[in-house]
């Protein structure tokens, strides 16, 4: 909870360029609203994250999960089939 007793919007960003994420932090810096913002390199560590396997144990559940291309299609498919 921030001062206005408002929960932070989680971010679970999957990208694997350091540049990439150096960019989105940036941009969520610049809003208005609090964002805790969690990093995996790929779609094998989000679903350790997302099952809080690992290093990940402590893991707090998303609201909003970002990742592109073949491994968003890949992840969604297996979020499919895997009961969370």
């Amino acid at each position: 909870m921030n001062n206005n007793g408002i929960r932070p919007i989680e971010i679970l960003l999957v990208e694997d360029s350091p540049a990439d994420v150096r960019l989105t932090q940036e941009a969520l810096k610049e809003e208005k609203f609090h964002v805790n913002l969690s990093v995996v390199n790929d779609g094998v560590e989000a679903m350790e994250f997302l099952l809080r396997q690992g290093n990940y144990e402590k893991a707090v559940r998303p609201d909003l999960i970002t990742c592109r291309g073949k491994t968003a299609r890949k992840l969604l498919r297996k979020l499919k089939t895997t009961r969370t």
